[in-house]
C-alpha cells in the first residue's frame, strides 16, 4: 500500500524528526498542532519518520477512523528531508521517488541566473 500513491487526494510528510514511539493519536496532533493542518480530511496521508531512516509511518483518516501505517526496509534507508520542520506536500511522483529512496529535495539546488552574473 505505500508504495503506491494511488487513493490520496494529497500527501504531507513531516519533515525534520518524528518520534514514532508515538500512535495514532499522538500522530493526530502533530498534524493539528504543530503544522496546523486537519487530520480528519479523508484520504490525505501525512508520512513520519523518526531518527532511522528505514521505517515511517503513515496516518489516514478513513471516514469512520484512522488508519496507521508502518513501514521497515530491510535493507537501505529513506532520504528524509531534516532541514525543516514542517509538514510539506509532495506530488505522487515526489512519493514514488521518496519510496524508492531518492532525494526529493536537492540539497544543492540548481538556482536561476541572470546573464550578467555569468560574465
Amino acid at each position: 500500500m505505500l508504495n503506491d500513491a494511488a487513493g490520496f487526494k494529497r500527501i504531507f510528510i513531516a519533515t525534520g524528526y518524528s518520534d514514532l514511539r508515538k500512535g495514532i493519536d499522538g500522530l493526530a496532533n502533530i498534524i493539528k498542532f504543530q503544522f496546523d493542518l486537519d487530520p480528519f480530511q479523508k484520504n490525505i496521508l501525512f508520512l513520519f519518520c523518526g531518527r532511522r531512516t528505514d521505517r515511517i509511518k503513515g496516518l489516514v483518516w478513513e471516514g469512520d477512523g484512522f488508519l496507521l501505517l508502518y513501514k521497515r526496509l530491510n535493507i537501505g534507508s529513506f532520504s528524509w528531508p531534516r532541514t525543516t520542520s514542517e509538514a510539506l506536500a509532495i506530488t505522487p511522483e515526489q512519493y514514488g521517488m521518496l519510496m524508492q529512496g531518492l532525494e526529493i529535495i536537492a540539497k544543492n539546488p540548481i538556482r536561476e541566473t541572470s546573464p550578467t552574473e555569468l560574465c
